[in-house]
């Protein structure tokens, strides 16, 4: 077996067990990324650099965690497993047992944004720019409970920073989670907030850090599928522009980079009355 410098710290999934009550890191990953981004979004409410007031703020939080949670669940059914829930439909609501897709959240997410543009009266880009300045975070805490669980590993390698994940067989593996915490959520984080000064000292368009998002997580993630170990049951699709296939993730990944990078340029080029 190949030596590594780092063992998986194997820590309990179940934050809190209360009985037949369990908390477990990956919920209150969800609520840490939320209060965090609640709180965060608050602040430029009280700096006068947001769009939203308090009263808008809370509605769009229990819309974007709807969204989140419909959009996750619904995308993991569509995009990763579809033929195993039409055998079992019920299966769907067991959410308990594992399934959630980021760009099946990300769309619950902005149909969230959307309909909060429409009740409130406000644009969506501006909306949406709110938004993606604390999603990094989310992702943070996201790939961190991810690693605890012990899950989405990613593929043999001979690295020292290799692991072995318990499920992942005897074969140290990449800790693709904490490459994904680190790239999708503090850089991007680092990123989306300096743009941000940019964008309030230049007065361009809204829609600029959403599309910064869009991009720099896509390009974040289809990297980083590289080293990730692709779904068992899905596997590799084959393609004929990339001749080794593309993850399932990768692919969903395209339609945001072209649309981040599309849409960082006309934005760039706007400015605000």
């Amino acid at each position: 077996m190949t030596e590594t410098l780092f063992t998986f710290p194997a820590i309990d999934p179940v934050a809190i067990a209360l009985g037949p009550v369990q908390i477990r890191w990956y919920a209150l990953a969800y609520v840490a990324g939320l209060i965090g981004g609640w709180w965060v979004m608050r602040r430029q409410i009280r700096a006068g650099q947001s769009v939203l007031n308090n009263n808008q703020l809370d509605g769009l939080l229990n819309a974007c965690l709807i969204g989140i949670l419909v959009g996750g669940r619904l995308g993991y059914v569509l995009f990763y497993n579809p033929a195993a829930y039409l055998a079992t439909p019920l299966d769907i609501l067991k959410v308990w047992e594992g399934g959630m897709s980021f760009h099946g959240g990300l769309a619950g997410i902005i149909l969230a944004i959307l309909w909060c543009a429409r009740s409130y009266r406000l644009r969506a880009l501006a909306i949406g720019d709110e938004v993606a300045l604390v999603a990094p975070l989310g992702l943070f805490f996201g790939r961190l409970a991810n690693f605890i669980n012990g899950e989405l590993y990613g593929r043999v390698t001979d690295h020292p920073l290799g692991m072995v994940f318990p499920g992942g067989g005897q074969l140290p593996r990449h800790p693709s989670q904490l490459y994904e915490a680190g790239l999708e959520g503090l850089v991007l984080l680092s990123v989306v907030w300096a743009l941000r000064r940019w964008q309030l000292e230049k007065r361009l368009g809204h829609g600029l850090i959403s599309s910064c998002f869009l991009g720099g997580y896509g390009l974040a993630r289809f990297g980083i599928e590289m080293v990730r170990e692709p779904d068992a049951h899905i596997g590799l699709l084959a393609t004929g522009v990339f001749s080794a296939g593309l993850t399932m993730g990768q692919l969903l990944c395209l339609p945001m980079i072209i649309v981040g990078l599309l849409g960082f340029v006309w934005c760039s080029r706007q400015r605000l009355a």
